[in-house]
């Protein structure tokens, strides 16, 4: 890449008065060009920007990538969550390490094609076969070059506790911890511009017990480490908590340290107007995972109520077992349309809500202020489209297109200043291969 780099007269882009585009200097944006202006100081190169409609980076907030092996599988088709994943963990356990690098490169790659530049995955099944997933992730995101907050995620209330999950898939507080300490050690970067963040992530309410919430959000404090979890989802989670715990999802939260900024939850369907105040005045953030929400029947996510309160508002892809797809942009559009219906009025949600969810939201969740914009100092993260399919055809609005008409591809996707996909493919990735490869993987799980 240039030194500094000018992408030139954009047809469109979601940033203030930058009708002129913006220059990158390195991995940063150094300025952005209202209509009449050009760059303060001479570039190196110029890119023709003007077939393309510019967003800043996709920012994913929930995600499962070993989930793409399992999409669409007959043992999970038409269930909701709780007999979903009764059906499908058993499956589950037959990860291992090769199978797995093989699931978190197409979901990295997927994403990438989509226009994200930074995803957070939440990885919590820890098979005897698979203890270094957390290093794998790390590795597979560095060759892609994109960023990742990667959820260490934990599970140690196994069916014979009276939790959900088999023996198979669980592990004990002591390794939990442990290994939480040392993937922290080993990449948790707080560093501007990082790369690789860790966060702590028991998975849910009926998969662990409350000592483990403790003393993950302790260790996590020490780290300064953001901590994520599922929380109200469904309305067994909701009775589970009450049975076991004696409280709802949220109080269990506030119990075990858990309300506080550096925290970010998947889903809250089931959260009351005053879970939702609680959660703003904490500046707890909720990623909306409209897609899987839709298809387990778990319910609507109070969104607007979220953000009138205050609390930073994601999306996220879910995994790709509830989703069966891992594409930023169509989880854009069925925010949209979910969200529309929920409340009732075209008006309420717009196009621009569902991109900022996406973009500055997301990243506010994660607990990033140098992403999720196109602004003076941020990370030269973007996500290019082209309008050039015949689904475009007679639009008249380019950001509004991306999200009505159904966009699913970027056409080029820069992460730090570096083009990760150039002409609609990802650099340095052989795409029949990879399909190739994820296929005959997938092979272990079809039974």
């Amino acid at each position: 890449m240039p030194k500094r780099l000018w992408l030139k007269q954009p047809l469109a882009i979601l940033a203030q008065d930058a009708g002129n585009g913006l220059v990158i200097e390195g991995s940063r944006i150094v300025e952005v060009l209202g209509t009449n202006q050009g760059p303060t100081q001479p570039v190196d190169a110029t890119f023709d920007a003007s077939r393309h409609v510019v967003l800043p980076g996709l920012v994913n907030t929930h995600h499962h990538f070993y989930q793409t092996l399992t999409r669409a599988h007959p043992s999970a088709i038409n269930k909701e969550l709780f007999p979903w994943l009764q059906a499908l963990y058993p499956i589950w356990s037959r990860l291992d390490p090769d199978t797995f690098r093989i699931a978190v490169r197409l979901a990295l790659v997927e994403l990438l094609l989509s226009g994200c530049t930074t995803a957070a995955d939440h990885h919590y099944l820890f098979p005897a076969s698979l203890k270094d997933a957390i290093d794998i992730e790390a590795d597979e995101a560095k060759r892609l070059g994109l960023r990742m907050t990667i959820s260490r995620g934990s599970m140690n209330l196994s069916q014979k506790d009276g939790g959900l999950p088999p023996d198979s898939v669980v592990q004990d507080a002591d390794t939990i911890l442990s290994d939480s300490e040392r993937v922290l050690n080993l990449f948790h970067d707080r560093s501007e511009g990082a790369y690789t963040q860790i966060a702590l992530a028991p998975c849910s309410p009926f998969s662990v017990d409350k000592k483990l919430m403790q003393d993950s959000a302790a260790l996590a404090a020490r780290f300064d480490a953001p901590l994520h979890t599922h929380l109200a989802e469904t309305e067994d989670e909701d009775r589970f908590c009450e049975s076991v715990y004696g409280c709802r999802p949220i109080e269990l939260l506030e119990e075990t340290g858990w309300l506080r900024p550096r925290t970010w939850l998947a889903h809250g369907i089931h959260f009351t107007a005053d879970d939702c105040t609680k959660l703003g005045r904490h500046g707890v953030g909720v990623c909306h995972c409209p897609t899987s929400n839709a298809v387990l029947a778990s319910g609507f996510c109070r969104t607007r109520e979220l953000e009138q309160a205050g609390a930073p508002l994601g999306l996220g892809v879910d995994g790709s077992a509830s989703n069966d797809s891992s594409n930023m942009l169509e989880a854009l559009r069925h925010a949209l349309m979910l969200n529309r219906l929920h409340y009732k009025s075209a008006s309420a949600i717009t196009h621009f809500d569902v991109l900022r969810w996406a973009t500055e939201g997301s990243a506010r969740c994660l607990g990033r202020s140098d992403i999720g914009q196109i602004a003076p100092g941020k990370q030269a993260d973007l996500a290019l489209f082209t309008l050039d399919e015949l689904r475009f055809s007679g639009s008249h609005d380019p950001l509004a297109a991306l999200v009505l008409c159904g966009a699913h591809r970027a056409d080029r996707v820069m992460v730090g200043g570096d083009w990760r996909v150039v002409d609609g493919m990802p650099v340095g990735i052989d795409l029949v291969a990879l399909r190739e490869a994820h296929t005959k993987a997938a092979e272990k799980f079809r039974d």
